[in-house]
């Protein structure tokens, strides 16, 4: 690991220092990288950007854990389901404008499991119930050892146009 990167996470908390330290090894130096975050574009696994912050923010769902680890997509969400996804997950954000969808967690993994059943919210595959209880479900899978194809990559296709919407002007 580059001297600078091991300067700056070493004395970040515990959990996102050895995070850093996984996704240096497995997505190489960051692209970018201040005394608060690690940056990483396209990495290959599908992800648009990656951001590891320092900071952890208490999360409760689907049991507690910190999040620090954002990781965004290209991915337009239909404005009446802005709500659902809110209900779903709070650190499950849709940006409009940008077109872009991020989940932020404690790691890839989950991050994964948000945004594949964030999308069978948006495509009426699951109910918010339902993919609560879905995620749960993954969530303990995986921290019993399992690997479950909803933790390992998207499962379904990123695409592959625009995803922004600008809206439009209004005349005053």
């Amino acid at each position: 690991m580059h001297a600078a990167i091991e300067s700056i996470i070493k004395d970040w908390p515990r959990n996102p220092r050895e995070s850093a330290k996984r996704l240096v090894d497995y997505y190489g130096e960051p692209d970018e990288y201040t005394p608060s975050q690690l940056v990483w574009f396209r990495t290959g696994d599908g992800w648009k950007r990656t951001v590891l912050s320092r900071t952890e923010v208490p999360h409760d769902f689907p049991a507690h854990h910190t999040d620090f680890l954002e990781q965004w997509i290209d991915y337009q969400v239909p404005v009446d389901m802005y709500s659902k996804l809110a209900e779903y997950d709070g650190s499950v954000i849709v940006e409009r404008t940008k077109g872009e969808l991020s989940a932020r967690c404690g790691g890839t993994s989950m991050n994964f499991v948000a945004v594949n059943l964030a999308h069978d919210i948006v495509t009426g595959r699951r109910s918010v119930a339902d993919a609560r209880k879905e995620y749960a479900h993954l969530y303990q899978a995986y921290q019993n050892g399992e690997k479950p194809a909803y933790a390992e990559g998207f499962q379904f296709p990123l695409p592959g146009e625009d995803t922004r919407d600008p809206d439009e002007p209004v005349k005053a």
